[in-house]
Formats: structure tokens, sequence, C-alpha cells
């Protein structure tokens, strides 16, 4: 029974920590399509009299809009890697917390399974004594 209880404490730490990295990583997810959102949004609403800036250093320097669009659009690609990367990171995660729900489900069950047992030797041993 007390290795029970040990497995149980370990299984309900490590699932614990599984689902702090998968808060984590739905954070990161969140941010990311924000970022990808805004990107994507503000470039769109562009239009060819509109002048781009870019910040060097400290100034805000005029910038071409086909080199700002390019510029842009790298920084869509590598968000959207980064999307897809987290969202594998998030399905593994899932996964393993899942394997360690269940794991913890059946300890917990094998668990009460001794205590049942022994309560019911103890009520057979008071039924003898009788």
């Amino acid at each position: 029974m007390e290795s029970l209880e040990i497995r149980l404490q370990a299984a309900s730490s490590e699932y614990q920590k599984l689902q702090d990295e998968l808060s984590s990583a739905v954070e990161v997810r969140q941010r990311l399509d924000a970022q990808l959102s805004e990107n994507d949004s503000e470039f769109n609403k562009l239009k060819p009299e509109n002048t781009v800036y870019k910040l060097i250093g400290p100034v805000l320097v005029p910038q071409e809009q086909a080199e700002a669009k390019v510029n842009v659009a790298k920084r869509l690609d590598y968000i959207k890697g980064d999307i897809v990367r987290v969202e594998k990171q998030l399905k593994e995660l899932s996964e393993k917390s899942e394997k360690k729900k269940t794991e913890i489900v059946e300890i917990q069950a094998a668990a009460q399974g001794i205590q049942q047992q022994t309560q019911e030797k103890k009520a057979a041993g008071k039924a003898v004594a009788l």
C-alpha cells in the first residue's frame, strides 16, 4: 500500500508538471496567433500611397513597400513555423498528460482494491471472533 502511495504522489507530481507545461505552451500559441494576426492584418490594410517606415536605432527611416512586404512575409513564415512547432508540442504534452492521468486512475483503483480487501479481512476476522 505504501509503494502505491509513493507511486501515486510521483505520478500526480508528474501530471501537474505536464499540466503546467501544457498551460505555458497554450500561452505561447496564443501569443503567436496574436503576432500572426497583427502582422498579417496591418499589411493587408496598406495602400500603395502609404509610406512605410523602418525603425533603425532611435530613428524612423522611410522604406520601400516591396521591401517591407518581403520582411513581413519572412516574419509571417517564421511565426507560422513556430506555430507548427508549438502545435506539435501541445499534441505531445496532451498525449503524455492523458497517459499520466490514466496511470493515476489505475494506481488509485489498485489502492482502493487493496483497501477494500483489508476491510473485508478485518470484517471477516471480527465475525470469527464473535
